[in-house]
């Protein structure tokens, strides 16, 4: 088996004041932690084989209290918890520190581009110069063709300490052999299409993340239709509205490559 499946979420104690963000137990400080349990567990059932003996929350939320007690003495600071679940069945978990919270961290869905004043920081996110055809909804440990997308934009794989080359993204946005948007190296993505944020559908290839799960739920972003959100759709400075279990949901604005741009930062 070359990989394990893999939940990265949030602790922050400003959650506990999202009353959204409540799980089985009450007020939470993770980031839609059931969510995260039942994408392991769903995960897990999906591939049986690879992985027979499966999880629970009670299991995943007790190994992220017992990383944070130990991390956090104070249990006040915000931290990324990235939770690993290997073949054989055994949860690990590692944890870096994360800014903390000041506001709702799903407000930036609720933004109209055609109305609203845009909020700030907005990220400048670059479409992917190649395709990429071998992503999957699941969530594993096997980052390889993101990666490959970050570095192809400037920018260093997840994890990585060295700093990204001059005038790299924030982020990069894959698309599959049929041209047909993905997601983003980090996020899933949502652009405004006639009225309303649409997401691509897990069958373009993207991840199943647990926030655009939440998002879908309540009505703020909308799975597209077969080949409304393409390579060619896309324009030059658009809004995006990108999302994942750790920072929540953020803005962007589409840089579209130039000709001379194309493969440049890959031959750095």
């Amino acid at each position: 088996m070359s990989y394990s499946l893999l939940a990265s979420t949030r602790y922050d104690p400003f959650l506990i004041s999202c009353a959204w963000n409540n799980d089985i137990d009450g007020p939470s400080p993770y980031l839609l932690l059931h969510y995260q349990a039942d994408r392991l567990i769903a995960s897990a059932a999906l591939n049986d084989q690879a992985f027979p003996q499966g999880t629970t929350f009670s299991n995943v939320k007790a190994l992220c209290d017992k990383v944070v007690r130990e991390h956090n003495t104070e249990g006040d600071a915000a931290l990324k918890i990235r939770v690993v679940l290997n073949p054989p069945g055994e949860l690990s978990a590692t944890v870096s520190p994360a800014i903390a919270f000041t506001s709702d961290p799903t407000l930036p869905s609720l933004f109209n581009p055609l109305t609203d004043i845009p909020l700030v920081p907005v990220l400048t996110i670059h479409i992917d110069t190649q395709p990429t055809s071998d992503t999957i909804s699941l969530k594993t440990t096997d980052r390889r063709a993101y990666d490959d997308a970050r570095v192809r934009a400037g920018l260093q794989p997840v994890g990585s300490l060295d700093p990204p080359a001059d005038g790299a993204p924030d982020d990069v946005i894959l698309y599959n052999t049929q041209n047909r948007v993905t997601e983003s190296s980090v996020c899933n993505v949502s652009f405004y299409r006639n009225g309303r944020w649409v997401t691509p559908p897990l069958a373009a290839g993207c991840i199943s993340g647990i926030l655009r799960r939440w998002l879908i739920e309540q009505h703020r972003i909308f799975e597209a239709v077969e080949d409304e959100l393409t390579l060619d759709s896309i324009k030059d400075d658009e809004w995006v509205l990108v999302s994942n279990g750790v920072t929540g949901c953020r803005l962007g604005r589409i840089k579209l490559h130039t000709p001379n741009q194309i493969g440049d930062y890959a031959k750095d």
